[in-house]
């Protein structure tokens, strides 16, 4: 892609620098975990994610604390916790202490809950927990006091504390509760269409709670894999990243379920799960996932990030076009350091550089 091309896309509008994630599952060995971390920050993302399900993986906040360790300038957090597995208040007690301990690198991703509840067999907590543990984690985390179980809380020993919430959200009500109370949105899947009209319902709810649609920090997350342009190596990515595609749909699966098949959404998550027979949360967020042939090639393309490094350009130009501020890479594939490296030397440099140039 030419440098005049790219301008073209960032428009005259487009001046603030994307920020880059990375998402890892905290697998044993937890120091390669780490490993993965110190290389992203190497490569120049600024943020390093996990997976929080305490059965399928390792504990993510001891982890963390190793992470910040050894590492100088990246910020961690779970993508995404829930207020169901976790006291809200020892959830918030981890956040201060890793931040006076590292200097406020950390973020909390919340949503209603998926893998670590229904592997207990439980269900996704109710909107209004969401609200009201976002609200608890902020406030303590802040070093503010809280009411909380009839009493009013706050850590005596907490002094230089700060957290941003941000709450991941696919369905109606969801993306109003992160518009009305989240610091920010995160939206797991790449698609252009999608993340666009999902992005406008939270700046909408924001605009009418009175909140200031731009304080909201939009991260788009979804799976990307660098490769050639050549058929046999786009079959193999979307085998590496089809899974995506099935871990989406257990999410609009319960969408469907509640607001049925007419329901003001995007049609295309809604046509593609209607293949969906059944998941295995043993195979969750796995590329040897066995429950995820209903996702079509299209979808898996749409959804995730593929192809050659200019492709990629390409279609994170397009997710900055639409208020997109931070992309974060679902590393579950078999090219994790070599995506990382790419995104490092060549795609990260290059939307900076042109959109450094235009501030």
């Amino acid at each position: 892609m030419t440098a005049g091309r790219l301008r073209h896309l960032l428009g005259t509008n487009e001046r603030k620098q994307m920020d880059f994630g990375v998402v890892l599952q905290t697998n044993p060995p937890a120091w390669r975990t780490v490993g993965l971390a110190k290389q992203a920050e190497e490569h120049g993302f600024d943020y390093v994610w996990t997976f929080d399900s305490h059965l399928l993986w390792q504990e993510p906040y001891v982890i963390y604390s190793a992470i910040l360790a050894e590492t100088r300038r990246v910020i961690v957090g779970p993508m995404v916790t829930n207020p169901a597995t976790r006291d809200w208040t020892v959830t918030a007690s981890v956040y201060a202490t890793l931040n006076e301990m590292y200097g406020n690198r950390t973020v909390c991703g919340i949503g209603r809950g998926d893998s670590a509840v229904r592997v207990l067999n439980g269900a996704p907590t109710t909107l209004k927990q969401v609200r009201e543990a976002t609200h608890v984690i902020r406030e303590l985390a802040n070093c503010r006091a809280v009411e909380h179980n009839g009493s009013k809380l706050q850590f005596p020993w907490a002094r230089t504390s700060a957290l941003e919430v941000w709450i991941a959200a696919y369905g109606p009500l969801a993306l109003k509760t992160a518009g009305e109370v989240g610091d920010g949105f995160i939206l797991q899947v790449g698609d252009i269409d999608v993340a666009k009209w999902m992005i406008e319902q939270v700046r909408t709810a924001a605009s009418n709670a009175g909140r200031d649609p731009e304080k909201i920090t939009f991260c788009v997350a979804a799976p990307a894999y660098v490769g050639e342009d050549t058929p046999e190596s786009w079959q193999h990515m979307r085998a590496q990243t089809r899974w995506f595609g099935g871990m989406v749909g257990n999410h609009i699966a319960d969408i469907v379920a509640k607001y049925g098949e007419d329901a003001d959404f995007p049609e295309v998550l809604i046509d593609y799960i209607k293949g969906r027979t059944d998941y295995d949360y043993n195979t969750h967020g796995k590329a040897d996932n066995d429950h995820v042939d209903f996702v079509p090639d299209e979808i898996v393309d749409r959804f995730c990030i593929l192809g050659t490094p200019e492709q990629h350009i390409a279609k994170l130009v397009e997710l900055k076009a639409i208020g997109v501020d931070q992309f974060a890479v679902y590393l579950q594939h078999d090219n994790k350091e070599e995506t990382l490296r790419v995104y490092g030397e060549s795609i990260i440099p290059q939307l900076r550089e042109h959109v450094t140039a235009k501030a």
